[in-house]
């Protein structure tokens, strides 16, 4: 079966599961997704994945599942997430994907709002989690387990009896697939996605299945995706990004491996050797701090070495990055720190990138410098719940600092009162389920969703994010500070973890510091300190305080004098999910933060 010709809109299916099942019809027997078992690599080859697909639809017909319909999951990233979301919405049914790290009370809350009919569950160790929230959700007929699992109430089921159903189903309608998939249309609703939020109650964003096939074409026409890639999704299936990136893969016949804890990227990654792959800035910096704490414990000429290498790392990118002409003698130099310190950083990350799609928060140039320098090229994008994927960088046209040009088929500009970016195409949604009034808020009369971001663009078109509008705050002088862009330079210390900048209503900004503790007692201890300590103590130390102050103070040195970090407090613990401070996509909430660390914010900002 020939491809859907991605350039023309009108020659492509209108739905979402029309669309991927024919790109798994077309690699028939060719592996289509893979998946760590034990310690192979299995994987499900086109064909499977269809009759998956269609056995498990018509399980839950069989069960009840009817066009409209919500079917909840909550699972880690895996085969069985991908099929039962095409199932689904084969049927003309919702999906109501839900983050594994959301709180009970708000996945109660998601369920309730959403009506769910069914609930699907990875395993045990997350019905653990979620059991408390689903109980009482009076809409739930039945939950269903991809693994084994104890519970065994009336309500319970296995995904090998959903199959076993939809088998029998099929005896008596062979073909009942391809009706219900032809059914349904492009504006009827795909998904149901609970923005995280950083206040306030989730909101349902409603989005069509055209709304996903538009931004499927729109990105295949916009980056140099092929055939015979190879990527790693690391991101939750749950999160828009990394959902959008499965169906855009899927339609151009990549081969996309799941990965389903954190702990396991750096080993995938060799075993995988992925050539494309999306991620968030929290990955980039984390692998970056890794390489620069090896690179400068090796000690002697190694370090130096090192050290070399990474100045004229920045310095050739620079160059690069400004359109203008390299000197001779950085390239000569670049080629030699190349060879001998970038190599091993391609390796690190399976040697076979083409490029990495960032997105999900600002990504400091000074980090893309390190990472294009050792021939990782990070195209920053941009998108959200509301609007899926909107923009990117291109790998012939990528402007360090920018989150790119919007895709085709997408319109993005900036407002003249206040400088919000807006957006307007077939990616935005259709509103706010059951909530007019923040949809009406969100869309305005000429259709376009306003983001909450600001930004600008340049001479060429290339759009810039500086901060959300909520995040904003003013100092007691009266000066606002855009606090993303500052936490990004903040996180460009190997000493530092998490980064929130405080300061709304005080004299000058400060930071709340969780420090790399590993990185930063391994110093102090070369220092002379006593790292034996309870971490708390660490935390209140003077030195270790002025030690962490000092990164920042540098790091935020090119900034306007209000915006620089002065003061920094050091926090013993992680913000975290379960404590309130972050929300599923671990955004932070700062209103929570502010009030909860109030007294040290005070001392710190004056």
């Amino acid at each position: 079966m020939a491809a859907p010709n991605l350039k023309d809109f009108d020659q492509i299916p209108q739905n979402l599961p029309s669309y991927c099942l024919e790109a798994f019809q077309r690699r028939g027997k060719s592996p289509v997704v893979g998946f760590k078992s034990g310690d192979a690599w299995k994987f499900l080859n086109g064909r499977e994945m269809v009759e998956r697909v269609r056995n498990y639809a018509a399980g839950l017909e069989a069960w009840g599942v009817a066009a409209g319909d919500r079917v909840a999951i909550i699972s880690e990233n895996r085969p069985e997430w991908s099929l039962v979301d095409l199932a689904i919405l084969s049927l003309g049914a919702v999906n109501v994907p839900i983050y594994t790290t959301q709180a009970v009370d708000q996945i109660r809350y998601i369920l309730e709002n959403s009506g769910a009919k069914m609930l699907f569950v990875s395993g045990e160790k997350l019905w653990k989690h979620a059991k408390e929230g689903v109980q009482t959700v009076e809409s739930l007929q039945k939950v269903i387990f991809f693994d084994d699992a104890k519970e065994n109430g009336s309500k319970s089921a296995l995904l090998s009896d959903l199959e076993s159903a939809g088998r029998e189903y099929l005896r008596e309608y062979p073909h009942f697939l391809e009706d219900k998939v032809a059914a349904i249309g492009g504006g009827d609703l795909a998904t149901i996605i609970y923005t995280s939020g950083t206040t306030g109650t989730p909101k349902g964003v409603m989005l069509s299945h055209d709304n996903f096939v538009s931004n499927i074409v729109s990105i295949s026409k916009g980056l140099p995706i092929l055939s015979h890639d190879r990527s790693l999704a690391v991101l939750p299936l749950s999160h828009i990004f990394e959902r959008a990136v499965f169906y855009v893969l899927t339609a151009n016949g990549v081969l996309v491996h799941y990965c389903s804890a954190f702990e396991q990227i750096a080993n995938y990654l060799k075993e995988v050797r992925p050539t494309i792959m999306t991620a968030v800035p929290r990955l980039f910096e984390q692998v970056h701090h890794k390489i620069v704490k090896k690179g400068m414990s090796a000690g002697g000429m190694k370090t130096r070495l090192f050290e070399w290498s990474l100045e004229v790392g920045q310095a050739y990118w620079g160059y690069k990055d400004r359109g203008e002409r390299v000197p001779a003698g950085l390239k000569a130099k670049h080629v030699v720190a190349d060879k001998l310190v970038f190599s091993k950083w391609r390796d690190g990350v399976g040697g076979a990138l083409r490029f990495f799609v960032s997105g999900g928060a600002p990504l400091s140039k000074k980090l893309s410098y390190a990472f294009w320098a050792a021939g990782i090229p990070i195209l920053q994008g941009y998108g959200m719940t509301e609007a899926c994927i909107t923009c990117a960088n291109r790998p012939e046209d990528n402007k360090v600092g920018s989150i790119g040009r919007p895709f085709d088929g997408i319109e993005m500009k900036i407002a003249e009162m206040d400088g919000e970016v807006l957006i307007r195409g077939r990616n935005v949604m259709l509103g706010y389920y059951n909530n007019p009034e923040a949809t009406a808020e969100a869309l305005d009369s000429e259709g376009y969703y306003h983001t909450g971001d600001i930004g600008y663009t340049d001479v060429d078109g290339h759009f810039y994010i500086t901060d959300r509008l909520k995040d904003l705050f003013k100092l007691s002088n009266g000066k606002y500070v855009a606090p993303l862009q500052v936490e990004s330079l903040l996180k460009q210390s190997p000493l530092v973890a998490q980064a929130v900048v405080v300061g709304s209503g005080r004299k000058q900004v400060g930071a709340l510091i969780v420090p790399d503790w590993e990185a930063l007692k391994e110093e102090m201890k070369a220092a002379g300190a006593d790292v034996s300590r309870p971490r708390e103590e660490l935390a209140a130390d003077t030195a270790f305080i002025k030690r962490v102050q000092k990164d920042a103070v540098l790091l935020t040195s090119e900034l306007s004098d209000f915006e620089r970090v002065k003061r920094v407090a050091l926090l013993p613990r992680e913000f975290s999910i379960d404590k309130g401070e972050m929300t599923p996509t671990l955004k932070i909430k700062r209103s929570v933060v502010d009030e909860k660390y109030g007294p040290v914010i005070d001392e710190i900002c004056g």
